[in-house]
């Protein structure tokens, strides 16, 4: 059965949470099905920790609800304690018990299982994180990754309803936190975890998560594929926060076309305002291919090399700039003329009149900036 079409696990329908009388979350909803693993992401005080504790039942809500599997866990003046939720938590702070071993950690919440039944279940997990025979250390003998590694596993131990993680991945290092959002992944999918993940990093987002949801200011401006989010924004802001890109001025021909500076550009999109309308095109790296020959020409003024492919900044004759990504097994030099094509397969734009000021926004990723 589709899982669009069953029960969902987790629904949070219209709810509020307030501080002093402002809304820290407003309005959100959104749904889980069993087996998917989903994101809230977004800048520092958008509401998404807000919101995950809602869900552990950490804070109440002032208004709508919060449903798991049906029953109304939390309401305007109800809320069902946390350890009646049937959830495990995964800190950023690993928030291991420091005195007890890894095997007294992970099996401190099972309950109503033998000494044998719970080592067991103990062993299978320490395998599955490739920590066997770690059982009889300490905390403070592991290192950060092994540790979140080990909080991971005890939330999962006793089988809940659903995994809640708080930034899981901000205490340690870039490749570090890369490798563990692909191995809590492949975790969850092997035991058949269904998850909420809280993240300021779009790329633990896109590694760990089937949906996301994009929050600003307490509210939900996107809850998509991490696919669409990138290629279809719905927004500006969004446009900026997922990625990296180009803004270009342009002018709406008909419905279909849009003329801007580097020529008449037609999508797969009818747009929906009036021709004559002033917006603003939206470019990936990925939309803007450097080749040997094309009518656009631009200059290559700078580079960053990124392993498998290089990204390009390129200026036009006529003083626009463009993010190109290419192989990295060709090489342009700064400086270097090259022809540009670009792909207009997704051609996403928006009305200037969201923009009070300026005529072309070049950014790099902001997660970095947002954390």
């Amino acid at each position: 059965m589709d899982p669009e079409q069953q029960e969902p696990l987790l629904t949070l329908n219209k709810i509020h949470c307030c501080y002093g009388g402002v809304d820290a979350v407003h309005r959100l909803s959104f749904r889980v099905h069993q087996g998917q693993i989903v994101c809230l992401l977004g800048p520092s005080g958008c509401g998404k920790t807000t919101t995950l504790r809602a869900i552990a039942g950490f804070e109440p809500v002032c208004n709508g609800e919060v449903r798991l599997g049906g029953e109304v866990i939390s309401a305007a003046g109800y809320t069902l304690p946390p350890e009646r939720r049937r959830m495990g938590m995964v800190f950023q702070d690993y928030a291991l018990f420091p005195h007890l071993t890894i095997y007294d950690n992970v099996t401190f919440g099972l309950r109503g299982l033998s000494r044998r039944e719970r080592r067991a279940r103990a062993d299978e997990l320490l395998e599955l994180v490739d920590l066997r025979g770690y059982g009889s250390r300490y905390p403070h003998e592991l290192s950060g990754g092994q540790q979140q590694r080990v909080s991971l596993i005890r939330a999962v131990a006793p089988r809940p309803a659903m995994v809640l993680l708080d930034e899981p991945f901000s205490n340690l290092d870039v490749d570090l936190r890369e490798r563990l959002s692909r191995e809590f992944h492949d975790i969850f999918r092997d035991q058949g975890v269904t998850a909420v993940l809280v993240t300021h990093d779009q790329h633990e987002a896109f590694a760990m998560a089937d949906e996301i949801g994009l929050m600003r200011d307490g509210r939900l401006l996107q809850w998509d594929t991490p696919f669409n989010l990138y290629h279809e924004p719905v927004d500006r802001f969004t446009a900026e926060f997922i990625g990296q890109g180009t803004l270009i001025g342009g002018r709406l021909l008909d419905h279909e076309r849009v003329e801007t500076p580097l020529g008449v550009l037609r999508g797969n999109r009818a747009f929906p305002w009036n021709p004559g309308t002033e917006v603003d095109v939206l470019l990936r790296p990925d939309d803007v291919r450097i080749t040997a020959i094309a009518p656009l020409q631009g200059r290559v003024v700078k580079r960053a090399f990124k392993g498998a492919e290089t990204l390009y900044t390129l200026r036009t004759a006529d003083g626009h700039q463009l993010l190109a990504l290419a192989p990295s097994s060709i090489d342009h030099p700064v400086d270097a003329q090259v022809g540009i094509q670009i792909d207009t397969e997704h051609l996403v734009a928006f009305p200037r009149h969201e923009q009070e000021a300026g005529e072309e926004t070049l950014w790099y990723p902001l997660h970095a900036a947002n954390a």
